[in-house]
């Protein structure tokens, strides 16, 4: 197989052959199930490092084009995963701002439910926020070569700010995505809920008008109604939030910050435009109101992304947050925020009353997860599998549910959100789904103060029997 490169453009090497392979595919020239060459004969046949090669049919493999079978190699898929079922979302709720009076957040309730419903080990867990467990043997090895390198330094505490090779190595992620920064601007957090909780408690006082999403991350909800914030929840569209809405709130109430997830929002999915990012930075500029982004998912898209926000800022407005913790695995628990200018200061020294410093072998591991390029193999795995979960579920959706329900259609991450028709007791169909082994969470729970129309946030990182066992279930239920 010919790949002409060509090595004074900017493109990277592996992208040029990926392109060129998907082109084969498209064009006919490649069939389903044809073989693709071996790792070591691609680098040979193309002059390149075998790394390169396998950089390359890993995002073939992310992009649903190609597929490993162990132990024979790469493959031609018979059917391509990125086709959706249904092209077009018809996922489109009444714009209303909900401004809850009294706090009433039942975060922890849920989060306990879950995690005890977690280790039951027979429930489908379509309300978990945690992606498939892929890669343990890769674990296994990399923890030991990390533990290696730090063992002197599991003696001493770490510098506040995090490990120095940690924060070199997600600057350079983030400077891929667009954002100009350096080490120095981050903080490693134990997860991004920690970052959430010191930016949010630093930056909001009680009394203080906060802009969300409606619906939002009901996490950050829990920690707006601890602080003694008062909440203004902007409709989300197909696009985005409400800009128009915001606008009018940010005229009229004056909040302190707006909280927003840019890129595969959760619950809904959506991923905003390069023009929804603009209008809504100069609207914060205008009205002199902070951003706090949110992009936990930002890893798990199955197409390129626009740049974050905060690639923007150019008056230090925007901070920005994110983790592995979702992209790579949970019980790590490695986030990160990223803060331009003064407040930095400010943010380090509360980490570091908090907790001193985050731990230093979770922090080695992810390291060396990044350093040796299993990160970017793992998040290629996990695409595949969230691609064909998403794909299942949007077919199973199809089938089960009643026409009156609609649904986003995200363009990756873990979840897609389904609103269902008014009058639906969605408390009484997570009961009874319960019962049949499988756990979801009511939508209620992502709305200030549990208002807003009867939805679903379901989780398709799963096999895909459980996805259509599951989906069969809910919508006999809701059907009822």
């Amino acid at each position: 197989m010919k790949i002409p490169l060509n090595r004074r453009a900017t493109e990277p090497v592996y992208l040029q052959i990926r392109d060129r392979i998907s082109r084969l595919i498209q064009s006919g020239m490649l069939q389903p199930g044809d073989r693709l060459p071996s790792i070591r004969t691609l680098a040979e046949e193309a002059q390149v490092n075998k790394l390169t090669v396998i950089e390359a049919y890993s995002v073939l493999e992310a992009d649903g084009l190609i597929y490993a079978r162990p132990g024979s190699g790469y493959f031609v898929r018979e059917e391509s995963l990125s086709a959706i079922p249904q092209g077009i979302s018809t996922f489109a709720p009444k714009q209303e701002v909900m401004i809850p009076e009294k706090g009433e957040m039942s975060y922890s309730e849920i989060y306990l439910a879950s995690t005890y419903a977690q280790h039951q080990g027979d429930m489908v867990m379509l309300s978990s926020g945690f992606p498939c467990p892929v890669g343990l043997d890769d674990l296994q090895r990399i923890a030991r070569r990390a533990l290696k390198g730090v063992s002197e330094a599991m003696f001493n505490y770490n510098m506040p700010q995090g490990y120095p090779m940690l924060r070199k190595q997600i600057a350079q992620l983030l400077i891929q995505q667009g954002l100009d920064i350096s080490p120095e601007h981050l903080i490693i957090t134990n997860g991004s809920m920690q970052a959430l909780s010191l930016s949010l408690s630093y930056y909001v006082r009680p009394g203080d008008w906060v802009v969300v999403e409606s619906p939002t991350y009901h996490g950050t909800l829990a920690i707006l109604q601890d602080l003694g914030a008062r909440v203004i929840g902007i409709p989300v569209t197909q696009n985005g939030m409400n800009l128009e809405l915001l606008e009018q709130y940010l005229h009229s109430h004056h909040p302190k910050l707006i909280y927003t997830i840019s890129t595969l929002h959760n619950p809904t999915g959506i991923t905003t435009a390069p023009s929804h990012r603009q209008q809504l930075f100069n609207l914060a500029a205008q009205y002199n109101c902070r951003v706090l982004e949110d992009n936990a998912y930002e890893g798990l898209s199955f197409e390129a992304v626009p740049p974050p926000i905060k690639a923007l800022d150019r008056s230090d407005l925007v901070t920005y947050i994110g983790t592995f913790s979702k992209t790579l695995m949970p019980g790590l628990r490695i986030g990160y925020m990223v803060v331009t200018g003064k407040h930095f200061q400010a943010l380090l020294e509360r980490k570091l009353l908090h907790d001193l410093s985050s731990s230093t072998i979770t922090q080695a591991i992810v390291s060396e997860y990044l350093a040796s390029g299993h990160y970017r193999r793992h998040l290629a795995a996990l695409r595949t599998i969230n691609l064909q979960g998403r794909n299942a579920m949007l077919c199973a959706l199809e089938r089960f549910f009643p026409a009156e329900a609609s649904w986003t259609i995200p363009n990756g991450g873990l979840f897609l959100w389904v609103k269902l028709p008014d009058g639906v007791p969605i408390q009484q169909i997570c009961s009874e789904a319960a019962t049949q082994k499988v756990m979801i969470t009511p939508g209620s729970a992502f709305f200030p103060n549990q208002q807003g129309y009867p939805a679903m946030r379901l989780n398709f990182s799963q096999s895909l029997e459980n996805i259509d066992k599951s989906i069969e279930i809910l919508g006999r239920l809701i059907r009822r």
